[in-house]
């Protein structure tokens, strides 16, 4: 908003006003009804506050001319709002023109009288727009406007009067409006002092592009898509007539721009393979400002590891420790500050390439070749994720460092401990969730379109996930050891040996070439070493399981030990015992599995064997003599009769 210093002047910006209020109102998604209203309510509520109204009643009554020493802010902000209502009504019967011409396939009346009314809105905009333009000259010739503010308002005439002539076919006349206002939306990008200031004018330059390329075009241009030659070769000749006293206001505005260059901070340039991230639009700026700041405070937190360290010669253990735990803590709410200010930058980036799909001009705002507001959110996602993995992976490092500083083994007596016992049975399960958000953002990240159109980053990607699908597998493996599940431990090993070696692969291919381990602060660094020191540890992973599997049931399948350690009949006793029939309690006895027997207990045993009856000893002894006796073979009886009958009773039978 404008706003009046203490030396009297006033802070009035133009182009900031208008594109705040536009995005914030419905425009953005081209509601222009309800921008339209928005403006109307806003000069009744300033020409009530300022007494400017015209009577109450149906009787009109004319202001007074209004002094240059009177002359507020909030009268600028008027004449700028009226300017605003009147161009919006106009784009809004545009549009329905448009639309109604579209519908009947022919010019009818009615469309013609939408397209009147709509230019005739349009020109009351620039009648606006020109007061506007006067009362800013005259505070600037009075020293009590700058010279960015009357730039503006001047860029803000040009427009409007450009887009009139644009829209009533004058083309020659508005290509030269137009140029002349991209030439000055060009110096104040170039001269100005935050980054905001320059994504403003960069916004407003994109804006009137095709505009300028249309005209171009009709004008019979050879090259008409080049809209920075034409500028440069439009904009020179008629700068000075159009604007009064062009070049000194342009000297005055770089001086007022060096003056503050100092005090203000800029947004760090953003580059992606080597080629600048173009930030067009002021909302982003904002939130990019506050990443840049929340990266500042991380490496700030990661500064007292390094000083304690090179502080502390003769006791690097004792101190590094306790600076490990100060940069994991500082560096999560580090990474946490910086998380919130990249979702809010996605947040808004998303917004942007909502509205250029529904916005259809806008689609030549960026010349061929161009990175967009698309290539852009991509960009913006890549860094959270990246953000994102980098944190959990602190978290995770962080997590097994504490793991392992109360269990360091003092004496031999501790260090016998097992293994499960040394570790907390939270610890796992937690790393394997961390890495289960690490696995996640992979995915995404390696589904994003900068991603895919680079083939070694793509590849990069692949050989870190597979890494901490390797990394999961192992951690899962060691929940699965505690419950005595060996088994399903082991297959959980076997697997992340696969995706080892997959990854293993994908990294020997890229070599030297890895564009995540060449960027200058890498998210998610990998190397060959680490590669081999992780397979060691899977390697030392499966022994340890087999070795403790043998140990608990002998490697049988059947995890119940009780059953596990129950006596098996060797497999000849199942083969033997067919045929002989053996005394099991005397093989016992000598295997020395029970106690034998005393001598008074065998004597006693022995009479009450001889005294009992033995009737089941008969009657298999009878059934053994009843197998043993067969019956006799029947003798062949003589033939009665003789004849044809005596040699085929074999087949009839004998009578």
């Amino acid at each position: 908003m404008a706003q009046v210093s203490s030396g009297g002047k006033i802070g009035f910006h133009a182009l900031q006003i208008t594109n705040e209020q536009r995005n914030a109102y419905g425009l953005r998604y081209n509601d222009y009804e309800r921008y339209r209203k928005h403006c109307a309510n806003r000069t009744h509520r300033l020409r009530s506050s300022l007494k400017m109204t015209h009577g109450k009643g149906r009787e009109f009554k004319k202001l007074p001319p209004l002094k240059l020493e009177a002359i507020k802010d909030g009268y600028l902000q008027l004449l700028l709002f009226e300017a605003e209502r009147a161009w919006t009504y106009g784009k809004e019967l545009l549009t329905q023109s448009i639309e109604a011409s579209a519908n009947d396939k022919t010019e009818t009346s009615n469309t013609s009288s939408l397209r009147r009314h709509a230019i005739g809105r349009m020109r009351r905009a620039v009648h606006w727009a020109t007061q506007l333009l006067s009362h800013c000259q005259a505070l600037y010739a009075d020293s009590r406007l700058s010279a960015e503010a009357l730039t503006q308002a001047t860029v803000y005439t040009l427009i409007l009067n450009g887009s009139l002539l644009y829209h009533r076919a004058s083309n020659e006349d508005g290509l030269t409006q137009l140029s002349v206002a991209r030439n000055l939306l060009d110096e104040l990008a170039a001269k100005a002092t935050t980054s905001r200031e320059q994504a403003l004018a960069v916004a407003f330059a994109d804006e009137i592009s095709p505009q300028i390329r249309f005209c171009a075009h009709q004008l019979r241009y050879e090259r008409s898509y080049e809209v920075d030659a034409i500028v440069a070769d439009v904009a020179p000749k008629h700068r000075n007539d159009i604007v009064e006293g062009c070049d000194a206001l342009l000297a005055n505005l770089g001086k007022e721009g060096e003056g503050s260059a100092q005090e203000r901070k800029k947004l760090a340039p953003l580059v992606w393979e080597g080629e600048p991230v173009p930030v067009r639009n002021p909302e982003l700026v904002d939130v990019l400002l506050r990443v840049q700041d929340a990266e500042q405070k991380l490496k700030e937190a990661e500064k007292p590891e390094k000083v304690s360290a090179e502080a502390a010669p003769e006791g690097p253990k004792k101190k590094g420790t306790v600076s490990r735990g100060t940069r994991s803590k500082r560096g999560v709410a580090a990474y946490d500050a910086i998380l919130l200010a990249l979702s809010e930058a996605e947040d808004v980036a998303r917004k942007l390439v909502e509205a250029e799909q529904l916005n259809r001009s806008s689609l030549d705002r960026v010349a061929p070749g161009q990175r967009d507001i698309q290539f852009v959110h991509a960009f913006i996602v890549y860094q959270l994720l990246s953000r994102r993995i980098q944190r959990d992976l602190l978290l995770i490092s962080t997590l097994l460092h504490q793991s392992q500083a109360p269990h360091r083994p003092a004496s031999a007596a501790s260090s016998s401990k097992p293994r499960e016992e040394q570790v907390d049975a939270r610890l796992f399960p937690a790393v394997v969730k961390l890495l289960d958000s690490v696995i996640q953002s992979l995915n995404q990240m390696r589904t994003l379109t900068i991603v895919d159109e680079s083939h070694d980053l793509a590849s990069a990607v692949e050989a870190r996930l597979l890494f901490t699908q390797t990394r999961r597998c192992r951690y899962l493996a060691r929940c699965y050891a505690p419950l005595k599940k060996y088994a399903e431990a082991l297959t959980l090993t076997e697997r992340a040996a696969l995706h080892l070696r997959e990854a293993r692969s994908i990294l020997s291919m890229l070599g030297d070439t890895d564009p995540i381990n060449t960027d200058s602060s890498p998210s998610y660094p990998l190397h060959s070493e680490d590669i081999d020191k992780l397979d060691s540890e899977l390697a030392a992973d499966s022994l340890g399981f087999k070795k403790d599997w043998f140990t608990y049931n002998g490697g049988a399948a059947n995890s119940d030990p009780a059953k596990a350690k129950a006596h098996k009949k060797p497999l000849f006793f199942d083969i033997a015992l067919n045929y002989v029939e053996l005394d099991m309690e005397r093989l016992q006895q000598r295997a020395g599995k029970k106690p034998a027997a005393q001598p008074g207990q065998a004597k006693k045993q022995a009479l009450q064997a001889q005294q009992a009856p033995a009737p089941e000893k008969k009657a298999v002894q009878k059934a053994k003599a009843e197998e043993i006796e067969r019956a006799p073979t029947p003798e062949p009886s003589a033939p009665g009769h003789g004849g044809l009958s005596s040699l085929l009773g074999g087949w009839w039978g004998r009578k």
